[in-house]
């Protein structure tokens, strides 16, 4: 097995060669099947490019289920699942921070490679003061906003496949008309829920789209980013809310370690409130492959049930 110095210097290498090998007339590769092959970065996109690319592609995911992006570095079965692309998706907004520089050489390079949140308009993107001037990247928990992905991820497609065009818009409209029903069903189940309920407490600063379509406050202990360190005063200062305004439960997400809400809430009953963990919410990786959860209608219907259920 490597060491971690041997793996820091072979991963780069590796993705200089991969990079080096991409011809400046970009590339059209196909599998035996004839079906454009697609590789995303997380789930979500994943999911979108399985259900308007339908038979006419071969979708790769790179982040499996319980991934965190935000610290992901590359493997070398990336990079050679990079390397047979036709084109990359990946989400943007520093989400993928580690792997960002090496979607722009691949794009210059010819690969046609598209961040799906590239047309989210600017004045929809949150900018809160803790992400240090950066925009928040976790846009798929707003579901409407997550309909401008999936546009991008047509558009990508006919770009790089017009004789299937049609196919593309076609399957494309009847997501879209699923991503409206979602929404639907969350602001109805949201809504279902005081006022006062709408408390979501959770290891990241993760939901704060979620939290301004959904009318929820939220509260992370990390921020944006889950490499930063949850620090003991923001535990304090979480456990005091919690326990003045009785919040009734904190949730875990899959792709984060679950030591900090459990100092979280170890930290509230010592204040005299008993407060539960409602549950694990999918929040940077969605579920397994064959499961509800492992689908972004089923991972978003799983959070809003996890959260409604808990907090009622």
């Amino acid at each position: 097995m490597l060491n971690k110095w041997a793996m820091a210097v072979l991963l780069p290498a590796m993705a200089g060669q991969l990079l080096a090998g991409c011809t400046a007339g970009g590339k059209t590769a196909r599998n035996g099947k004839d079906r454009l092959v697609v590789v995303s970065t997380t789930g979500m996109i994943n999911d979108a490019v399985r259900n308007i690319g339908g038979d006419k592609v071969e979708a790769i995911g790179l982040m499996g289920p319980g991934i965190d992006p935000h610290l992901y570095r590359a493997t070398a079965d990336d990079v050679r699942k990079l390397d047979s692309a036709s084109l990359i998706f990946y989400n943007g907004l520093e989400l993928e921070g580690r792997m960002t520089e090496i979607f722009a050489k691949m794009k210059s390079r010819g690969t046609p490679t598209y961040p799906v949140t590239a047309g989210i308009p600017l004045t929809e993107l949150r900018n809160p003061p803790e992400f240090k001037g950066k925009h928040d990247p976790h846009v798929w928990f707003d579901v409407e906003l997550w309909k401008y992905a999936a546009e991008s991820v047509r558009d990508g497609l006919v770009q790089s496949d017009p004789p299937n065009r049609d196919h593309y818009e076609e399957n494309a409209r009847k997501y879209l008309e699923t991503l409206d029903q979602l929404h639907s069903y969350v602001t109805k189940e949201a809504a279902s829920l005081p006022p006062g309920s709408r408390v979501l407490v959770t290891a990241h600063d993760a939901f704060g789209y979620f939290g301004r379509k959904y009318g929820f406050e939220v509260f992370g202990i990390q921020g944006t980013s889950t490499a930063s360190e949850a620090g003991a005063q923001r535990i304090i200062q979480l456990a005091d809310l919690i326990a003045k305004r009785k919040v009734k439960a904190i949730f875990v997400e899959t792709s984060v370690p679950e030591a900090t809400i459990k100092a979280l809430q170890k930290a509230v009953q010592g204040r005299g409130w008993d407060v539960q963990v409602g549950g694990k919410l999918f929040s940077d990786a969605m579920g397994d492959d064959g499961t509800k959860e492992g689908t972004y209608d089923g991972m978003v219907r799983h959070n809003i049930d996890s959260i409604v259920k808990a907090l009622r």
